[in-house]
């Protein structure tokens, strides 16, 4: 009995040995697939307007790094419901795109849905379309239109729209008729603007687009377009401002 112990008790530190390799390898799999996300999420960043700050950017920059913070909920309620829904679409605040439109903006993007582009990846930014109390940026008749270019795509042409006199971004969805268009721009080259050295996350370049909205007083909504060089790919950004 002793000499059959002896066999088996090898056979077993052998078995927990393979056992022990295997779990070693499957980590280091889950690892390496994790890296791989994180790589690929990162090397998808695009950007956003920044100033004034899109409804997703805005949320991210003053919350994200305490977005558990139940005193939002109070302070900043948009951004709190928005945070709730999904908080990628914060995460993901330089990935608000959608392919494929050929520019036909309004086919693909339905009223009612222009903050979130038409729900472009599901239900993820549709927070963003609700009406409330955004936080809203002081601007007057004349003012600029920061965009971050994120991943230096440059642009095909920006559209800038506001929203006219009359219409109440606390009580009512962004549809087509609510805007104005006032600004079209001609091409960017990739990697053409300011480079930013501030904020570490914004390591791109960065153009402000100067805009005129006479007529206006209250809150509004400022509508950017980006149409990206390198593909057809279309960001859609709406920032909540306070004439």
């Amino acid at each position: 009995m002793s000499s059959l112990a002896q066999h088996l008790n090898p056979a077993r530190h052998r078995a927990a040995m393979v056992l022990r390799i295997l779990a070693l390898a499957m980590a280091g799999a889950v690892a390496l697939t994790v890296a791989l996300v994180v790589t690929q999420d990162t090397a998808s960043a695009h950007g956003s307007t920044i100033n004034p700050a899109s409804r997703n950017y805005g949320c991210w920059k003053r919350w994200g790094n305490d977005f558990q913070n139940p005193n939002m909920a109070t302070q900043d309620p948009m951004c709190w419901q928005a945070w709730q829904a999904d908080p990628n679409a914060m995460w993901n605040w330089n990935g608000l795109y959608r392919e494929g439109v050929a520019g036909n903006h309004q086919g693909h993007v339905p009223s009612g849905q222009l903050c979130s582009a038409g729900q472009t990846g599901g239900v993820r930014y549709a927070a963003l379309d609700n009406p409330g109390n955004w936080r809203a940026t002081n601007v007057g008749a004349n003012f600029g239109v920061k965009i971050h270019d994120q991943a230096l795509h440059g642009a095909d042409y920006f559209l800038i729209y506001v929203t006219r006199q009359g219409f109440n971004p606390l009580t009512q969805r962004l549809g087509w008729n609510n805007l104005e268009l006032v600004k079209e721009t001609g091409r960017y080259a990739p990697g053409a603007g300011t480079r930013e050295t501030g904020d570490p996350v914004l390591n791109g370049v960065s153009n402000t687009i100067n805009v005129s909205a006479p007529g206006r007083s209250g809150r509004h909504i400022v509508y950017t377009i980006w149409k990206a060089s390198h593909s057809d790919q279309n960001y859609y950004w709406c920032a909540d401002v306070n004439f």
